[in-house]
């Protein structure tokens, strides 16, 4: 497995003081095109539903959707959790520097039997149901937490290649390029029949990561965590290396997030109570 090492050494990096938070955050929004869709969907929540009060970050990794959302819901009260206790911490104590520990908690929880009744206004899941084999009650839990009228935002890999494992063909012994995911990603159907068994009525989901998003992924994420897992060195080519690549996966990011595609590696899942 390559991706997460080297993610969680880009942010032991750039964790020393809260302004190189702030930056590698600002690099995770420009480099992953899963947050360009992300921050159109929560725009468009913060913009349809501006008395959004409550809000849960299911799975919140490095925060910085957390972070994000703390500043386009100025009124709510936020919980993340996640089941790294490093993280917890780590992130607890940037927003306590930031100034927004008043209103912004990071706690250990297992999704599988987190559940706080009738809270959340909105609950946001990124990356995150393609690692838990009991997806069905994790979806129980976020419908029964949530208010009424209160959605549900999902990122996950769909079944067309999102985890990238297909690459290999599952050969014996060889790894695909993220390899901690239960399964290879889902199919529209497939998600909309599980969110509908646990009572959600209204759903909405769609591609992300059509044929310009899965050209931007590779130049922008895959290439470059390939070389760094090779040799360190690429950290000293690396600036150069965006320096030329970078503006051709920007225009590909754009055109991804305005595009309606037929396939794509990602999904986007919106679901209301």
């Amino acid at each position: 497995m390559q991706y997460d090492p080297i993610k969680r050494s880009l942010g032991k990096v750039f964790n020393q003081t809260p302004l190189l938070r702030k930056l590698f955050y600002q690099l995770l929004d420009l480099l992953l095109l899963r947050a360009w869709h992300i921050r159109k969907e929560l725009r468009k929540r913060s913009h349809s539903t501006p008395d959004v009060k409550s809000i849960l970050d299911a799975g919140s990794g490095f925060g910085q959707y957390t972070y994000r959302m703390s500043r386009w819901f100025a009124e709510a009260n936020i919980k993340a959790v996640d089941i790294k206790p490093e993280q917890i911490e780590d992130c607890n104590q940037f927003m306590q520097k930031s100034g927004l520990a008043n209103r912004v908690k990071f706690e250990l929880a297992d999704l599988t039997q987190f559940q706080e009744p009738d809270r959340y206004d909105l609950i946001l899941s990124v990356d995150v149901m393609e690692h838990i084999e009991e997806d069905v009650q994790v979806f129980r839990n976020f419908y029964a937490s949530m208010r009424k009228g209160g959605m549900l935002l999902i990122s996950t890999p769909s079944d067309q290649g999102g985890s990238d494992s297909h690459d290999h063909d599952h050969e014996e012994g060889v790894h695909g390029f993220i390899d901690e995911h239960v399964r290879d990603g889902y199919n529209i159907a497939d998600i909309e029949s599980k969110l509908k068994s646990v009572g959600f009525s209204k759903i909405e989901a769609r591609y992300s990561y059509g044929n310009p998003g899965k050209i931007s992924w590779k130049l922008s994420m895959k290439y470059p965590i390939l070389m760094l897992g090779a040799s360190k060195i690429f950290f000293i080519i690396l600036p150069f290396y965006y320096l030329i690549v970078y503006p051709f996966a920007l225009i590909l990011n754009f055109f991804d997030l305005g595009m309606k595609h037929k396939s794509g590696t990602g999904l986007i899942v919106k679901a209301w109570k």
